[in-house]
Formats: C-alpha cells, sequence, structure tokens
C-alpha cells in the first residue's frame, strides 16, 4: 500500500525584486525566471543580468544584491485533500530569513539556512491554481538590525555573520568573497498520506564484539481508527518487524543484529564493506541507506605528556591523513553529485584517509556522504559555528536546537562518521581573541558546545564522538590550543614565521595547518584580467582576501628562494613555497608518532578562483601543493629534517600493518657537481604503523646536499643551504615526447642537479592533469610524465618548454626559458636555448 506521494514544486519560479536601493546600470525585469533549486545570484547570472560574480572585481560591483529582498512566486496546479488524506508543504532548505504565503495566507516565517520546514496545508489548498509566495529579507540588514537589538558578538571578518543561521563564509572569509544571497536552495514539494506515513528516520551503527548492530529509530504517525501498520527493517540478510497501532506519533525502534558482519574500515585499513538497508511500511519501502558496521571511539586517555586526542576505528588507532573541506562553490547548488565525487577522489588520491567539514560552510549533501561512505573517508563534522561569539538567548537558542537535532538524525549511522565537533576556533576566540572583555560576562556560546550540543549527540547519535571545538583541551580551563591536550591549530607558520619551525611543534593532533599559494596559472588568468598582471595588480587583490596575504607570500620566498624576475616566476615560486612548506610540515607531524596522531592540512578545495592555502584550485585543478600532500601521506615514506650542529634526522615512516624491514641508501653530493657518493646503505626496522629514526652527519659544504632512498618509498633531499643562498645550476636536460592514448609522456633526463621538476600543462592544455610533479633528479637520471588530455597540440614541444616544464633551477638559476636542453622523439629536435 502506497501511504505517501510527493509532488515536487521545483518548477515554474518567478523571481522579483522587492527592496533595496540598484544600480541604474542594472536592469531588473519585473519577473525573472527562477531555478530551484538555486538563488538570486545564480537567476540573475542565467538570465544576463548581473556579471559573474567570481570574475575580475565583480565581488565589489555586486555588493547591492547583499541588502535587497527578494520575492520568490509560484503558480501551481493542486487539489485540497479529500477524506482522510493530509497534505504538507516541506522545504528541504531556505536562505535564510522567509516570509512564506500560500494563497494569501502566512503559513510562517523562517530563519534558517539549514532546517527543513513543514507545514500543513490542507486547509489552504484551493482546486485548480494554486499561488506560493515567499519573500526573502537581506540576511545582511537583519544580522545588522540584532546586533544593534541584542549587542555585538565578537566575530572575525567584516559582517555579524554569527547572528542570523546562514553559512558564516558567505559573508566573506579569508579564502572567500562576500556572496551574501537568498533563494530556496533545496527542493520543495508537496507530501500527501493517509492511514498512516513514517515521518523521520534516524539510525545508529556500532559493533557490539563481533556483532553489528544497526539500530533504526521511526517516527510513525497514524489517524485514529486507520489499520494497524506494519514496519520491516532490513539490512545484510536480516530482518526486523513491529507493528504499530497506537494513534498519533509513535517512536518505533527496530535493531537489526547481524552475526559477524563484513566491516566498514576507512581506506588503508581494510575495505568499504557496505550493506543495503531498507525500511517497509506495510510492505512499501519508504527508506533506504548503505550501512557500514564500524566502532568509532575518541581516547583521550592522559599519558606522560597530556591528553591527546586518538581516534580508534573498530579498536584500531587510525593514524590520521587528511584535509579540511569548504563549500566547494559559493553557490553550493551548482556542486552535482559527480563534483562532489570528483573533489573527493582528490583527497583519496592525495593518500588521505579523513575530512574535516568545517564549520563556516554547511552539513554537506547526502552525495558529499555517500561518496566517504564509499570512499573510505572518515568524516570529522563541525556543527556550524566557527570564529565567532553566538548568542545563547531564547531568539537564537531555541533555533540552535532544531537546526542541531535536525543536521544530527539525518547524518547519524553514516558508516564514514568520525566525529562530531561542536565549533571551529570559538574557545580559542574567548581565551586569546580579546572576547571575554568584549563580552562582559554575557554568555558566548560554550553552553552549546560544552551542554546543548553533546546532550543532543548523546541522545540522537550516542556511537559517534564528540569534541566540544577545534582546537580543544579536554580541560574547558586550560588553553583550547594547547600542545599536550586535544587537538592543535598551527598558524603562527604562514602567519608569523617561516615554514621550517614546523619542526618546533610537536602537536598531539594537528587539526588546522597551511601554506598560501596562487591558484593555477590558466584559473588565474580565467579570472583577473589585470594588464599586465602583476603582483599589485587591482584585480588581483580582489582574488587575495588573506590578512597581509601578500606580504605573507613574499616573507615566505625570502627565506628560501631569489626575488622572482617576473609575475610568471612569482607565481611558480609562490607555488612552489606552499608545495615545500606543506611537504616539510606534513612529513614532520607524521614523523613525531605515536606522539602526534593526525593531520588536517588546511585546505583541500576552493569555493572560487583565489590565492588560499587549497591545494585544489576551484576550476579542480591540482597545485604543486596537492602533489607535494601526495607524496608526504605516502604510506612509507622517508622525512628529513633539521636536527642542529650540522645533522639531520632521518625519520623512515611506515603506515602499513606489515613491519617495514628498510634498507635506506644515503647519498651526498654538491648541487652544481653531476657525482654523488652513496654510502652502505642502513638497515632499519620500522614496526607496523610506527617511526622510526635516526641522526645523519650533513655535508659540510655550503653547496652540499644528503638524499636519502629506499626501494619502497619516495626520495627525500635536504639541501645544506637554501636555494636563495647557494642557487642552483641552470636547467639542462634531454626530452622526449610521444603522443599516446589519453595525452602525451614527456620524459626528461636531467643533465644537471634539477630540483622540483614539475610540469603543469594547464595552460596550454585548459582542464589536462599531470600525474606527478615536484621530482627532483640527480644527473643522469630520467623521470616520466604523463599528461591526460583530448586535445592533440599542433606543437607538443610547448610541453619541454618553460613555463609548462619547470622546476627550482628555473627561479634560482635566474631568468626563464626551457627546461630542457634538448627535445627528441615525436617532436623532433631542437637546441637548449641561451641562459
Amino acid at each position: 500500500m502506497q501511504h505517501t506521494t510527493q509532488t515536487s514544486l521545483n518548477s515554474g519560479w518567478q523571481l522579483s525584486h522587492l527592496a533595496g536601493a540598484v544600480p541604474e546600470e542594472v536592469r531588473l525585469p519585473e519577473t525573472v525566471a527562477a531555478t530551484v533549486p538555486g538563488c538570486v545570484h545564480t537567476d540573475l547570472l542565467e538570465a544576463g543580468l548581473i556579471p559573474d560574480p567570481l570574475d575580475a572585481d565583480n565581488e565589489d560591483a555586486l555588493a547591492w544584491m547583499w541588502r535587497c529582498d527578494w520575492r520568490y512566486q509560484l503558480r501551481f496546479a493542486a487539489a485540497p485533500p479529500t477524506a482522510g488524506e493530509h497534505v504538507e508543504l516541506v522545504f528541504d532548505g531556505l536562505d535564510t530569513l522567509a516570509t512564506i504565503t500560500l494563497n494569501g495566507i502566512e503559513l510562517g516565517r523562517v530563519d534558517n539556512q539549514f532546517r527543513q520546514y513543514r507545514y500543513d496545508v490542507g486547509a489552504v489548498l484551493r482546486q485548480g491554481e494554486n499561488q506560493l509566495v515567499i519573500d526573502f529579507a537581506s540576511a545582511l540588514n537583519a544580522a545588522e538590525e540584532r546586533e544593534r537589538v541584542h549587542g555585538v558578538y565578537p566575530h572575525v571578518n567584516a559582517h555579524p555573520f554569527s547572528m542570523v543561521r546562514k553559512s558564516s563564509c558567505s559573508f566573506g572569509w579569508d579564502w572567500g568573497p562576500v556572496t551574501i544571497t537568498a533563494g530556496i536552495w533545496k527542493p520543495v514539494r508537496l507530501e500527501r498520506w493517509r492511514g498512516a506515513r513514517v515521518r523521520d528516520v534516524r539510525l545508529g551503527v556500532d559493533l557490539e564484539g563481533r556483532t553489528g548492530v544497526a539500530r533504526l529509530v521511526a517516527q510513525v504517525e497514524r489517524d485514529a481508527g486507520a489499520p494497524a501498520s506494519a514496519l520491516s527493517y532490513s539490512v545484510a540478510g536480516t530482518t526486523v518487524d513491529a507493528r504499530v497501532d497506537a494513534p498519533g506519533v509513535t517512536e518505533v525502534v527496530l535493531e537489526a543484529r547481524v552475526e559477524d558482519p563484513e566491516l566498514w574500515w576507512p581506506r588503508g585499513y581494510g575495505a568499504q564493506a557496505l550493506h543495503e538497508s531498507v525500511l517497509s511500511l506495510d510492505g512499501a519501502p519508504v527508506w533506504s541507506r548503505a550501512v557500514g558496521f564500524r566502532h568509532m571511539e575518541v581516547d583521550l586517555s592522559p599519558d606522560d605528556v597530556g591528553a591527546p586526542l586518538r581516534l580508534k576505528v573498530n579498536g584500531e588507532l587510525v593514524l590520521v591523513k587528511g584535509v579540511n573541506w569548504i563549500p566547494d562553490d559559493v553557490f553550493p547548488t551548482r556542486i552535482t553529485r559527480g563534483r562532489y565525487r570528483r573533489a573527493l577522489a582528490d583527497a583519496v588520491e592525495a593518500n588521505c584517509n579523513t575530512v574535516r567539514v568545517w564549520g563556516g560552510g554547511i552539513y554537506e549533501s547526502e552525495d558529499f556522504y555517500d561518496a566517504t561512505d564509499e570512499l573510505g573517508l572518515l568524516v570529522w563534522q563541525d556543527f556550524l559555528f566557527a570564529c565567532a561569539a553566538y548568542s545563547e538567548e531564547e531568539w537564537m537558542r531555541s533555533n540552535v536546537i532544531h537546526e542541531a537535532r535536525q543536521a544530527v538524525s539525518r547524518l547519524a549511522g553514516r558508516a564514514s562518521l568520525a566525529l562530531w565537533c561542536g565549533s571551529n576556533e570559538n574557545e580559542t576566540g574567548f581565551q586569546e581573541w580579546g572576547w571575554r572583555e568584549r563580552l562582559a560576562g554575557r554568555a558566548w556560546g560554550q553552553g552549546y558546545y560544552r551542554e546543548l550540543l553533546p546532550s543532543i549527540v548523546a541522545e540522537l547519535d550516542p556511537t559517534t564522538p564528540y569534541i566540544p571545538s577545534s582546537p580543544f583541551s579536554p580541560d574547558p580551563q586550560a588553553a583550547a590550543n594547547n600542545r599536550t591536550d586535544g587537538d592543535t591549530h598551527v598558524w603562527d607558520v604562514w602567519n608569523e614565521v617561516d615554514y621550517l619551525h614546523y619542526a618546533d611543534q610537536a602537536p598531539r593532533f594537528a587539526s588546522e595547518f597551511g601554506f598560501g599559494g596562487p591558484m593555477a596559472y590558466s584559473t588565474l588568468t580565467g579570472a583577473v584580467h589585470d594588464e599586465p598582471l602583476d603582483v599589485a595588480g587591482a584585480q588581483l587583490a580582489v582574488h587575495q582576501k588573506a590578512e597581509d596575504g601578500f606580504a605573507k607570500l613574499s616573507r615566505g620566498l625570502e627565506a628560501h628562494l631569489p626575488a622572482p624576475a617576473d609575475f610568471r616566476h612569482w607565481h611558480w615560486a609562490t607555488q612552489l613555497n606552499q608545495a615545500r612548506a606543506l611537504d616539510f610540515g606534513v612529513s614532520h607531524f607524521r614523523s613525531l608518532v605515536p606522539l602526534c596522531t593526525g593531520s588536517l592540512i588546511w585546505q583541500l578545495n576552493d569555493c572560487w578562483p583565489v590565492i588560499s592555502w587549497a591545494v585544489v584550485d576551484s576550476a579542480g585543478v591540482r597545485k604543486p601543493a596537492w602533489y607535494a600532500l601526495r607524496h608526504a601521506q605516502e604510506d612509507r615514506m622517508l622525512c628529513l629534517e633539521p636536527a642542529g650542529d650540522g645533522r639531520v634526522r632521518l625519520a623512515v615512516v611506515n603506515d602499513q600493518p606489515q613491519p617495514w624491514q628498510a634498507k635506506v641508501h644515503i647519498g651526498r653530493g654538491n648541487r652544481h657537481g653531476l657525482e654523488v657518493s652513496w654510502e652502505d646503505p642502513l638497515s632499519m626496522s620500522v614496526a607496523p604503523r610506527s617511526v622510526s629514526s635516526v641522526e645523519l652527519e650533513l655535508p659540510r659544504d655550503s653547496d652540499g646536499f644528503l638524499v636519502a632512498q629506499a626501494d619502497d618509498a619516495r626520495r627525500a633531499v635536504w639541501f645544506v643551504a637554501t636555494d636563495r643562498e647557494a642557487g642552483l645550476p641552470a636547467p639542462a636536460a634531454d626530452t622526449n615526447i610521444q603522443r599516446i592514448d589519453g595525452g602525451y609522456r614527456i620524459d626528461v633526463t636531467a643533465r644537471v642537479l634539477l630540483r622540483d621538476l614539475a610540469l603543469t600543462a594547464d595552460s596550454e592544455l585548459p582542464g589536462s592533469g599531470v600525474d606527478d610533479m615536484l621530482v627532483t633528479l640527480l644527473p643522469g637520471e630520467t623521470a616520466s610524465f604523463t599528461v591526460r588530455t583530448d586535445v592533440e597540440l599542433e606543437d607538443p614541444r610547448v610541453l619541454t618548454a618553460w613555463p609548462v616544464l619547470r622546476s627550482a633551477n628555473d627561479l634560482a638559476a635566474g631568468g626563464a626559458g626551457d627546461a630542457s636542453g634538448q627535445s627528441s622523439g615525436s617532436a623532433g629536435k631542437r637546441p637548449s636555448p641561451g641562459r
């Protein structure tokens, strides 16, 4: 029997401007066709009425939109309910402050982007045409008005985003533009039911010994006098049933116990076994989800140093390697299921096992969590509180309660959901950013993070761990961002000191750290149109949001590389420096196991073309830093870092379940020479999921370097002096190009030491990708690169010339030109250009 039917109301909407100043040059018609799900910005863009908000300096040109009110209206055919029938109007997401009217009758006023809203419209629907109107008020105007009424609550950035329950980063962040918009950002539908229905479903999944437990809680709503209802829940070959005959809303628990199921593990620790589960009402399926049986645990047991955060899955400690995630587009309705999958594949292919959904964005869509379940990426899920104080007064608190209960109920039981976190940096903000004095005794959100939210998680998702903030200490009186307890955000590197100071840090779990760098050149030139391109360009400045960002980029370069000769060299130098910084930081933190058991770099992705900490830019181009992250997160990894007094520490990292009997070959050479002197190999025994280390003497020559390599790991090289101090030889190599299925293969044989050899083809072949970057070649060695593209180049030799083929030598040797000495193969030959 079919109890519930749904009618989509996503089509046929019209958008109109209600209030707020509109520039004279913007000619808005009376109405514009609106796409649902969508928003005002995407609708006006589609209609050709505004320029691309992410291009050039259009952010400021569209600032008028932040203060406008808008109307969405829909005329649709429907019929009033028949006898015994119920009809609800369901909004899965409205952004953000809206008044909803149906046939001239106000249904309600909403105030939260992250909540679902339902209205009984049985008494309001008409036979034939019905008119649904949603009036959206400016979220910025509302936030400022609430600040006037309720007082100022400290926050980062320019606008009081914490006064409304809307994506914080839409008000602008240090990597994102201000795009304060409005609209129907999730589906709208009519739901009709009679007799009985399943109103809500919540799932909990755990292990009890070798038994998998799937505990489904169904809210069943029934009319008085309706026949008894039969519920059935099936998972992994086990079915449990229940009978419901009470009128009204009944909460029914269906617990399926599966003996010795195949378990779900994060990638690198086992398979991602998923079992389809289905809930049926009177024989008709009403809900389904793939279930992964696993047990999640956060171990905060104190040791001799402090109380570290240790994440365990199925009783096994997971050495976390991962990334922070921000919304993948400033307008999330443009993110498709395939785009989520591609973006998360960037994390998987960078050897990540964890992704943190940061608290200034959104609770992501089912497509996101489907992908993390299937790909084996653990999810650290923030509640949406970030970098601000939040009122705990009733006008905000009740809204937060409804939001949190909906979010937890929706995501509970996800195989990949490893951890709930109450907020991002808010406890640190109160302690260190001057909030305490400005708040003068007012509650600021700690009651949410330490009391309300953990109680909601304990009630609705008791099998998932919870921590109050990131960073945090188990002791609420201790410094939240200390180095001995909980997790740590490491931002003195980038903000204040050189990246080599990562070696001074010993966090127990580094959940945020990063280093800035520009987007791919093709992405930059697609959005920045300064003529000529210049670091001081007006449009480039719009696409750089970090505080003193250009100064920090320059300071970072000064310690390691000569001043770039021009903009193209500046672009390569800052991208390379970002990559080196991440490689050094990630490798260092991994080398501290078991003291440090996790690192999450800031950040995986971007939401628009911008100079930022991301390793993949908004066009999906993997920056050199992505390759550095992949290298630093390989299961078996060699790390070299300074140990003082002319010595380096060699750490041999083994993140595999088998021991590693590593034979490490140590070589010493001169960066301007052609020979490397090799020593007898070191035999090092490394237990599973652990590290062994030894100190080595560095060459005494300032031009010297030390290289460590093993058959099962990527080469590590440490230079006695920086490239700025000692320089590098002019790049010289022999190259060979072959056209292959799906692209090109480029072989590069070094004539001299080539440091951080890379091939960045995106400027010549938009949409292309390369299999590797940042390869250091000793003289005489060869590296092969595969460029993936469907385009056939008229002259493939561009792939062996600067600025496509490049290395640190192009910076430290001065000037621009080819990274090759000659090209051979299908592209023919040519002499090396002068240096």
